[in-house]
């Protein structure tokens, strides 16, 4: 019998994952399952992307390329964090990976050693942590309260900096909150980091461009640029181009992580596909129009899922600042019973209620740290969106309170 290393023990399975393989099983068996659990877009990639893509083929671009990605796509990112985070990056300072993940769990494994700590602000997206535990860290949460916005405060982050801690791991718009934090958020932030030069910041903002109202997105380096040697700008064209399962991810950073990144790299998967890096170019460089577009699509679908929540007792929701989550407290339907005696006491019970009374997957706050939470996506159509509130609506006129 095989025997697996210790180092999975730490982990688990990711819940978001996991949660989408139940809604294809469910619906396989006959199920009429709505899951409101993808956090991709339901747009296509555009056509510009795919034709890009195929003209990558014809031209016999089908080989394997540098492992950290190819010139051409390495010099795009540079050119996409200058022109729209005004970051200066050399090609040596960026990196192209195999999805974001991978440049997180790259960046991770290459500095986190048995002992150390990562700050992780809570809500957190899951697979945070798991990758702090698989490199022999520590991940230290700070809980951000929904009545500060889902935001890290800078008196938390201080109480919670030690001599072990390398990393503050911030996400902004943040998945699952949608909280997005303001330049002058994020400079205060810095002030505290500004007093303890050991600690590097990783800045995930995969969600640039899905933010809602007037302020403007900024991203740590770019609001900080004193600590932009110690900081690690990650990015990637999953969300905002429609491209999740192109799977490429980047990154800027300083020269000498980002070098063992790629060494890293270069020992598991080496070069990210080699048609998926020509279709990000035509990503980063062609027409933006659509990014727009999509984004107030999303925010009419926002405004909607908000609506309606509002109108369900025991629900409460604030409207993301950004992503396409809405984060919602079922604290108002703990201690309620179902109709088969079991009791709602907590976010786990409720999103079990809604799959077992309604047919309608949604993800568990425990997942991302917050068990007073569910989240639900709303990147998918008006239709099954309206659909799956009038379920939510449903399961919790069942419960007796």
């Amino acid at each position: 019998m095989v025997k697996i290393a210790d180092r999975l023990n730490r982990i688990k399975p990711s819940p978001s994952s996991m949660a989408g393989q139940r809604v294809r099983e469910l619906r396989a068996s006959g199920r009429d399952v709505i899951g409101l659990t993808a956090g991709e877009p339901d747009f296509d990639t555009p056509e510009h992307i795919r034709e890009a893509a195929i003209r990558a083929m014809a031209e016999g671009k089908t080989r394997y390329t540098d492992v950290g990605g190819t010139v051409a796509l390495r010099e795009a990112v540079s050119r996409k964090f200058l022109r729209e985070n005004q970051l200066e990056y050399s090609s040596q300072e960026t990196i192209v990976s195999n999805g974001a993940k991978q440049v997180i769990f790259n960046a991770v494994l290459c500095t986190v050693q048995k002992g150390d700590e990562v700050i992780v602000p809570a809500p957190y997206w899951v697979s945070y942590p798991d990758i702090v535990l698989l490199a022999g860290g520590q991940p230290v949460f700070v809980d951000c309260k929904p009545e500060s916005g889902f935001k890290l405060a800078p008196e938390d982050l201080e109480r919670a900096i030690t001599p072990r801690t390398r990393w503050l791991l911030l996400n902004s718009p943040n998945n699952p909150s949608g909280a997005s934090y303001s330049r002058a958020e994020l400079v205060a932030l810095g002030e505290v980091l500004g007093r303890h030069p050991h600690v590097w910041v990783m800045t995930d903002d995969i969600y640039e461009h899905l933010t809602y109202g007037s302020e403007p997105f900024a991203t740590f380096a770019q609001a900080v640029p004193s600590l932009k040697e110690r900081t690690l700008t990650i990015n990637g064209v999953s969300k905002a181009y429609a491209m999740t399962g192109w799977r490429i991810g980047f990154a800027g950073g300083p020269a000498p992580l980002v070098k063992a990144m790629v060494k890293l790299q270069s020992q598991s998967t080496s070069g990210a596909n080699s048609i998926a890096q020509a279709a990000a170019i035509a990503a980063l460089d062609g027409p933006q129009d659509f990014v727009h577009a999509n984004r107030e699509v999303f925010e009419q679908r926002r405004n909607a899922v908000i609506s309606a929540l509002s109108e369900v007792e025991g629900i409460e929701c604030v409207a993301p600042e950004g992503a396409f989550y809405v984060f919602a407290s079922c604290t108002g339907l703990f201690g309620a019973r179902r109709p088969d005696g079991g009791v709602i006491q907590n976010s786990d019970d409720w999103v079990d209620w809604l799959l077992t009374s309604q047919n309608l997957a949604v993800l568990q706050g425990s997942a991302y740290g917050v068990n007073s939470h569910f989240r639900l996506s709303f990147a998918t159509d008006m239709e099954t969106l309206k659909d799956g509130c009038r379920r939510i609506s449903a399961a919790a006129s069942l419960l007796v309170r």
